[in-house]
């Protein structure tokens, strides 16, 4: 029969052991030690233990050239660590947090062990960031003192612990390592037990997309991960946080999560698979999706797959106006990009008043420009007088591109494109802005489908970087040379992509928000903390929620709709409740309530 589990939240853990002496388990020591824990680091592996030790050296000696710790708290916080390579050092222990390898047996075997040598008060804590705590705790002898503690790395930097429970946990257990957790200066967040978690079940699923979408040639892996970071302002693309956290990592953690789950998203793409049994497993290696310049270094060098420099693409045709098509945020905001560079810009409308009040929108953003020292007054006046505004489409008859940027409906853009199949001259560039419909479609509206590309502008255009330049089957080499050269004059990254829903930003993003719905609509974690969770555990600027609201929540659908219709797969169908929170017409912050409520202006 289990001892019952006396109440570890009244009396704090103050003997910490941790067991696995890898970057992690290194990292959490010194975090523990720090924050005045007496701390028994625990290894097989007398390399480990050695490296551990030095590491903590190191780590602490920096602090002190910081001005964060002084030499007698450094001296203070070494002491506090002893180091074993004999599980039974955990003897005393009030906490022992697992970080060995993700392996069942592996912990399995600890935890067994760990039986026999803890007091029955002990509290056990796994790291595993992919395998079922349940499974782990009904193996112990103890099942009620079991739970998961999943810190991220780097530990001494990252603010996020999970803290999670079994049906099995006692709520005395979850307190005391709660407790824990806020003595250590990190932000808690309570989950239950399912695969990945709150921050790894979504962000695993978006990485190995993006390992799917370089695997099957429909963008380059500077392409991916530049589009992820400018477009959505992520601190990494997702390649590279593949190789930074080892590929034969993310591999076992998919691995244990699609075991779990059984969906698609979580089937490791097969060049995952490829690259860990070349030995091909990242930064540690030296090589993964990139090449660094030696094995542990984070520093990028040219190989064979590096792109060639813009000197050495083909020669576009020469732009010197453009003509925007629209009168909303997105046609003026894109005018003023252009005008900005020194174009000539044509902005028309379906009659001379919108567009006149699409050009008086742009001399307000330029006015605020100046007030915030962006640029001068004189700067500003002649930026706005590069730009004419038209009530006719008529006025794109000189244009050398013209960039339709209209409500995102096919029927529209194609009567738009037929118009401009008409009035634009023979030469002239044709493109789109859309997001998520077929760029083909429009190029076969008219009878020039060679000179039809997309460009595919991120919101607010005068402030973010990212265009997806978008190729159809159809679409001229000079066409799309062209469209390049005109993106390093507006000061804007290209990105190269296949016609198909999504694009690469849309594509990687909107599944993860759709699974971050799926999370809220089964009662497995609440907006706050799954929004706190990526933010926190992922460096993403916005949860995924406020980002939600904000994009509009009936956009969002109709994104997640296009996918799924594209891509045919079940794991990409809507979540049910954003289906009924549109159709309640709360679609975000335009309407005051979405996923939250928010002060009418």
């Amino acid at each position: 029969m289990a001892t019952p589990l006396s109440d570890p939240s009244l009396s704090p853990l103050r003997t910490i052991a941790v067991i696995g002496l890898g970057t992690m388990g290194t990292g959490i020591a010194e975090v523990l030690a720090r924050a005045g824990r007496e701390v028994v680091g625990i290894d097989i592996s007398e390399a480990a233990v050695a490296k551990a030790a030095a590491t903590l050296e190191t780590a602490t000696a920096r602090a002190v050239q910081r001005g964060r710790l002084t030499e007698q708290e450094r001296a203070d916080v070494l002491a506090r660590v002893r180091t074993s390579t004999d599980l039974t050092a955990a003897a005393d222990a009030d906490l022992v947090i697992e970080v060995a390898p993700e392996s069942y047996e592996i912990k399995h075997q600890i935890f067994r062990e760990l039986d026999g040598i803890v007091r029955p008060d002990t509290i056990l804590a796994t790291g595993t960031n992919a395998l079922s705590v349940t499974r782990l705790a009904a193996d112990s002898a103890r099942p009620e003192r079991v739970l998961g503690l999943h810190f991220f790395n780097p530990a001494p930097a990252m603010k996020l612990v999970e803290v999670v429970s079994s049906v099995l946990t006692a709520p005395t257990a979850v307190t005391a390592v709660t407790n824990l957790a806020l003595d250590l200066g990190k932000e808690p967040v309570a989950v239950g037990d399912r695969p990945g978690f709150v921050a790894d079940g979504l962000l695993f699923g978006y990485l190995n997309q993006a390992a799917a979408m370089y695997e099957a040639k429909y963008a380059s892996r500077e392409d991916i991960d530049a589009a992820m970071r400018l477009g959505c302002g992520l601190p990494m693309g997702p390649l590279a946080l593949l190789d930074l956290i080892g590929i034969d990592t993310a591999r076992t953690v998919l691995e244990a999560m699609y075991a779990e789950s059984h969906d698609r998203l979580h089937a490791p793409a097969p060049v995952l698979k490829q690259l860990s049994e070349a030995g091909l497993t990242g930064r540690k290696s030296g090589r993964g999706f990139y090449t660094y310049e030696a094995p542990g270094s984070a520093t990028v060098v040219r190989d064979a797959l590096t792109p060639l420099e813009s000197s050495e693409r083909n020669q576009g045709r020469e732009v010197r106006s453009v003509g925007v098509a629209g009168s909303g945020t997105m046609a003026s905001g894109i005018a003023e990009v252009f005008a900005k560079a020194g174009y000539e810009v044509v902005l028309a409308a379906r009659s001379e008043e919108k567009a006149q009040t699409a050009k008086a929108r742009i001399g307000k953003s330029l006015s605020r420009s100046v007030d915030k020292g962006r640029m001068t007054a004189e700067a500003a006046a002649r930026t706005l007088d590069l730009i004419t505004a038209a009530g006719s489409y008529e006025s794109f008859a000189d244009v050398d591109l013209a960039v339709e940027a209209v409500a995102e409906d096919l029927e529209i853009k194609q009567q738009l494109f037929q118009t401009l199949d008409k009035v634009c001259k023979p030469g002239a560039v044709l493109a789109t802005t859309t997001s998520s419909l077929p760029v083909v479609a429009c190029a076969r509206a008219t009878s020039r489908p060679q000179d039809v590309i997309g460009m595919h502008f991120f919101n607010p255009a005068p402030a973010m970087k990212l265009v997806e330049v978008v190729r159809t089957v159809l679409t001229g080499e000079d066409v799309h040379a062209t469209v390049r050269e005109v993106c390093v004059k507006i000061k804007k990254h290209a990105v190269d992509c296949g016609d198909r829903a999504g694009f690469i930003v849309n594509a990687l993003l909107f599944p993860y928000l759709n699974n971050a719905i799926k999370m809220v609509q089964e009662h497995y974690a609440s907006l706050d903390d799954i929004d706190a969770a990526m933010k926190l555990g992922g460096g993403y600027p916005m949860g995924p929620f406020e980002l939600l609201d904000v994009v509009g929540l009936d956009v969002s659908l109709a994104i997640e709709k296009v996918l799924h219709r594209e891509f045919r797969d079940p794991g990409l169908a809507p979540a049910p409740l954003l289906e009924h929170l549109v159709a309640a017409g709360c679609l975000g912050r335009k309407t005051g309530r979405g996923f939250r409520e928010y002060a009418r202006r």
